[in-house]
């Protein structure tokens, strides 16, 4: 089966973003580009409480049928407004050198279709928040934390500011088994050919620290990456970036797992709170 750069776009501001990174990957990846939609026609709030049963009986069922023919158009609208949206991104998508963008369509949650693809993702691209959450600039958009727990394939989260087309990158360290195999991982992808990467350690300046930090930078060198290792000392999420700022970084990775500070930091409230104050996006392996 073939995997595929898959994409989830909808109405917000940073669908842009995504498809022009997703775009990058798929190129980068010489992989298949697909942008995914899902329709949501139930969502958890409502916008208007039913009085329906307060009504006499035929004025109830008058307005449960107009009810119903109401909830049947706005169905075709979603779906309509769906179609224009994936048609938008291929285009985008096409204006960057992707030759064959696709696009699904689905009726149901966006965890829910993004679980129906999952096993044919190589890279799953998604916005920081999605478009009920779009104005609220200090929330984190609750898909997009569930997503992080629920898919196992490498996730790119993007943040809203346009693309930048990545040269150097930060890889957060803490030399668990977890973060090893990220790092083999990173030194196999050709999504980083040509970068410049970091591997950081945040914690005490040890001999096991350098050790481990030494054998990650020799992994990626091998691999033909321009990499050099770092530790640093304080807070894991301000370190981590403030490290990105004075570095100039255009894209963090981290592993979804792993142990002491780094994995609290990645499976704990610290990840909410290190993807929300993201300027760059972060990509996190599983």
């Amino acid at each position: 089966m073939t995997e595929h750069v898959m994409a989830a776009v909808d109405g917000s501001s940073f669908s842009a973003s995504v498809c022009d990174y997703a775009a990058w990957a798929s190129t980068a990846l010489a992989t298949p580009l697909t942008f995914l939609h899902a329709v949501d026609n139930h969502p958890s709030t409502v916008d208007e409480p039913d009085l329906s049963g307060n009504l006499p009986l035929g004025a109830r069922e008058a307005l449960l049928n107009e009810l119903a023919d109401l909830d049947e158009k706005r169905a075709r609208i979603n779906r309509e407004q769906g179609r224009l949206m994936l048609e938008e991104a291929c285009r985008r998508a096409g204006e960057q050198g992707v030759e064959d963008a696709r696009s699904r369509q689905r009726n149901g949650t966006l965890v829910d279709t993004l679980a129906e693809y999952e096993s044919q993702m190589r890279l799953l691209v998604l916005g920081k928040r999605g478009e009920s959450a779009d104005q609220a600039s200090g929330h984190l958009g609750s898909n997009l934390e569930r997503v992080v727990r629920e898919i196992r394939r490498p996730i790119l989260m993007v943040p809203r500011a346009g693309f930048t087309r990545p040269k150097r990158v930060m890889f957060a360290f803490d030399g668990s088994k977890t973060a090893r195999k990220g790092v083999e991982m990173l030194a196999r992808s050709p999504l980083f050919s040509g970068l410049f990467c970091h591997v950081v350690s945040v914690g005490a300046d040890t001999a096991e620290h350098r050790m481990a930090l030494a054998w990650a930078v020799d992994v990626l060198q091998q691999a033909g990456l321009e990499a050099e290792g770092s530790i640093r000392a304080g807070e894991v999420e301000a370190t981590l970036h403030a490290f990105e700022a004075d570095n100039e970084i255009d894209i963090t990775v981290m592993g979804a797992y792993g142990h002491s500070r780094i994995r609290q930091f990645l499976v704990g409230s610290t990840t909410t709170s290190m993807l929300r104050n993201a300027h760059v996006p972060v990509l996190i392996l599983r």
